[in-house]
């Protein structure tokens, strides 16, 4: 109910060109999405424990050694627009490698995320091993603001959106970010490849979720491999 409010709310932006239609494809969520959503909920926590590991040992002298051993960053923020799914897969990777996590979604998403925020914070919180408040959503817009400044208190910064606000972020905030580029994602049929295994590739990675910033945007197909593989692919697509 939270997430068809938040899509009905944002149907009239769409129609007049204050919101993209693949902005409001993210933002709605199918029982498939959900099912998913938990699927990848239940692999984070079936990895192995990441932390205390010892990556690396050097014998610096007689009974001393240097180890590099994983630990938890801090505080985590992200910072993601329209995707409330981003919100169930950073909150779950923060939890399981230990780290507090502040996350702030696009308004346009804001009966979702709270929903989800609270089911999460629920979650950790019956665990009995993690307090509630390791997961805080920020919802107020100008509380981004005063997120992007505080550099004592949060660690690192995850911005998820278009290259604009990327840019935005990094440009505005003295946190360490760690952001991605465009999204345009090149898929690439050697001649030597498997072509029915191409031709499966080629329509998962366009059709699965086409609104997704890493479906493919470009088809590079070698020129030997064009004439048996193109007509396929037209034919799969």
């Amino acid at each position: 109910e939270a997430n068809a409010e938040d899509a009905a709310a944002a149907e009239p932006l769409v129609a007049s060109g204050e919101m993209s239609e693949p902005l409001l494809r993210r933002l709605e969520l199918s029982e498939r999405k959900v099912a998913q959503m938990a699927d990848g909920v239940r692999a984070v926590a079936a990895l192995p424990d990441p932390l205390g590991v010892a990556r690396m040992a050097t014998l610096l002298d007689e009974e001393l050694t240097l180890r590099r051993v994983t630990c938890p960053l801090g505080v985590v923020a992200a910072v993601f627009e329209s995707r409330p799914d981003a919100l169930v897969q950073i909150a779950s990777l923060c939890l399981k490698s230990g780290n507090a996590s502040i996350l702030k979604g696009g308004r346009e998403a804001a009966h979702t995320n709270r929903l989800m925020s609270g089911l999460l914070r629920d979650a950790a919180a019956s665990s009995g091993d993690v307090p509630a408040d390791a997961l805080q959503l920020v919802e107020a817009r100008e509380d981004v603001q005063a997120l992007l400044s505080r550099d004592d208190a949060v660690d690192l910064l995850i911005p998820r959106g278009s290259n604009e606000f990327v840019r935005y972020i990094k440009q505005h905030s003295n946190i360490p970010v760690l952001g991605h580029a465009d999204g345009i994602c090149h898929l690439y049929v050697d001649e030597a490849a498997d072509t029915a295994m191409a031709v499966r590739l080629t329509f998962d990675a366009k059709t699965q979720y086409p609104a997704v910033c890493n479906a493919i945007e470009t088809l590079l197909v070698h020129e030997k491999k064009a004439g048996e593989f193109l007509p396929l692919a037209a034919e799969a697509l």
